[in-house]
């Protein structure tokens, strides 16, 4: 295989997905190289409705064909298409596809080396598998806001669909397992990936670590460290400090020695006697920092060996120097475009940035289907 096509050149998949899990999941694969044809309802996807801008986040590089499944001969098509693709990811709630006649059973028998992925709120089985979801629900339940991120938590949380993404990376990462497996055995699976498990796995460690005895104080338990958190500066800016380890700790005493030389007592020598002296220690870290604008702490800190950051604008991001450097976006007719974030050293070809038009493929998708199946 030449890398100029991409690590996945060959591979085609099908999205039927709507909105980001499913869409981001594609473009995932699809940046590796595989060919992704969009298959969408008639009236499109309905992150077509939220904007061009926010369609286009998901799904370039793809092509686009609209399909009916209520209709016999729309299913058709889709039946011949997966006898030509090895991936299929669709978001429908679970039992719609099966209602429809298109469930894992009838789609592996046109081809048994498919490996389909299903992305739901809630997985395939379970009370709450028929339930609606979207983000903000899937981190309630899941436990992200039960565990604390800092002393006083007064930092928002990220406008970041969180559990979407985290549903999709995970998706992309089982899809190319049983791709492997496929190959390997000639026989597909499908893939129940619930946003809700996928989720509820990475918080789980820091949940487990809060479960202590009846009646313990949870901000112990979460082990919230003073020093490693987020604080206001007197023009309103913010830094985030993150301080774990001993040495760090002492490089920020000796950064602050000549401005706060109370941060040298012994207690405050071990991450045991700054977590047991919290709030405290944050209070005086907090009215510091308060002391003097963001671009005096970046004078006092600039240089030393510790982890600290500016907490940047949205308008600022983009020229950070470093983020230039390892070239994360580029810009298109669209907005801004982020690529596949891992540096291979085989690189990767540069990505499409176009942007399908609902049904902008449909003539030459069903010419392919004219062709015998091994001409793809």
């Amino acid at each position: 295989m030449s890398v100029d096509a991409g690590y996945l050149a060959g591979l085609t998949v099908l999205d039927l997905g709507q909105l980001h899990p499913g869409p981001y999941t594609a473009m995932l694969l699809g940046q590796l190289g595989a060919s992704v044809i969009k298959v969408e309802k008639p009236q499109g996807d309905t992150a077509r409705q939220l904007g061009a801008q926010t369609f286009a986040k998901y799904n370039r590089g793809k092509q686009s064909i609209s399909l009916d499944f209520k209709r016999e001969d729309h299913r058709d098509i889709l039946l011949r298409l997966v006898e030509r693709s090895d991936v299929l990811v669709e978001g429908f709630r679970p039992g719609v596809l099966a209602r429809l006649g298109l469930d894992y059973a009838r789609l592996a028998r046109a081809n048994p080396r498919l490996v389909m992925c299903s992305i739901s709120g809630f997985g395939q089985t379970g009370p709450y598998a028929q339930r609606p979801g979207h983000d903000v629900n899937y981190l309630a339940l899941s436990g992200y806001w039960a565990v604390p991120s800092q002393v006083r938590d007064v930092m928002g949380r990220p406008r970041l669909r969180l559990s979407d993404y985290c549903a999709a990376m995970h998706a992309a990462l089982a899809i190319l397992a049983a791709v492997h497996d496929a190959r390997e055995t000639g026989v597909g699976q499908h893939l129940d990936v619930s946003i809700h498990d996928t989720l509820t796995a990475w918080m789980a460690p820091g949940l487990d670590a809060m479960n202590g005895p009846a009646g313990a104080d949870i901000e112990q338990l979460s082990h919230v460290m003073p020093d490693n958190d987020v604080f206001e500066t007197a023009d309103g800016r913010h830094l985030a400090l993150g301080i774990l380890e001993e040495a760090f700790w002492r490089n920020l005493c000796d950064a602050l020695a000549p401005l706060c030389p109370e941060l040298a007592q012994q207690r405050y020598q071990t991450r045991a006697g700054r977590l047991q002296d919290k709030r405290a220690l944050n209070d005086r870290l907090r009215a510091l920092f308060a002391s003097r604008s963001l671009a005096d702490w970046e004078a006092v800190l600039h240089g030393r060996d510790i982890p600290w950051a500016p907490v940047l604008r949205h308008d600022e991001v983009f020229d950070d120097p470093h983020v230039q450097h390892r070239a994360v976006t580029s810009l298109s007719a669209t907005g801004r475009v982020a690529g596949f974030p891992v540096k291979f050293s085989k690189p990767l070809p540069a990505p499409s940035l176009d942007v399908p038009e609902l049904d902008q493929h449909r003539e030459e998708i069903l010419a392919r289907l004219q062709r015998p199946a091994s001409d793809g």
